[in-house]
């Protein structure tokens, strides 16, 4: 649904801009009728300045453009969403967003979890699991790979949820140490699935 301009004095909206694929926010900016037409007509989301009074094109200036994927409004038809993907930074000051937050995918607890093995990796201790399991080296994790998948599809063919689910866990664990210990993350893995989804 178009936005409603006239519920603003100024003719001005408040644009929130969100990266399509992380799902991080950006950065806000204002968009009047004709912003949010020219937005639409040549997929460069562009503003209109309050302080300088004047239309302008993000990236004009720095080649940072922000590419239109999609533009919504609100259930009041006030506030604008724009999905975008950037080129480059989209701060001023340099950093990925307005807030000083890093631009990059996000899987919640999974994040949380490579973040941690990534640490074990590189500062190893005694009494880790994971530490442990680095210093046998990439044989010895890619054969618990192994192990743990074998033990899944075994699982798989009995009625056991609770079994299931925690070969299923045992298996995905097992699999981001080999990813890290390759030198890979998730997001390696991901990139390769969303050029694959397009041929589904």
């Amino acid at each position: 649904m178009k936005p409603d301009f006239s519920k603003s004095k100024n003719g001005l909206l408040p644009a929130i801009i969100q990266d399509a694929t992380t799902k991080t926010v950006l950065m806000l900016g204002y968009m009047n009728e004709s912003t949010y037409t020219a937005t639409l007509e040549t997929g460069k989301v562009t503003f209109f300045s309050r302080s300088r009074h004047t239309i302008w094109v993000k990236g004009e200036k720095s080649g940072n453009f922000l590419n239109l994927v999609s533009l919504t409004t609100d259930c009041d038809n006030d506030t604008l969403l724009v999905r975008v993907h950037p080129e480059g930074p989209v701060c001023h000051t340099g950093t990925d967003s307005c807030w000083g937050e890093s631009n990059q995918s996000d899987y919640g607890f999974l994040s949380e979890l490579e973040q941690s093995i990534r640490n074990r990796k590189a500062e190893p201790r005694d009494n880790s699991y994971i530490s442990q399991l680095y210093s046998k080296g990439i044989n010895k994790i890619a054969q618990k790979v192994g192990e743990e998948a074998v033990e899944m599809v075994i699982e798989a063919k009995d009625s056991d949820a609770d079994l299931f689910l925690n070969e299923s866990a045992d298996l995905l664990f097992h699999y981001l140490i080999l990813l890290q210990a390759k030198g890979f993350q998730l997001q390696d893995v991901v990139e390769i699935l969303k050029k694959r989804n397009t041929k589904l």
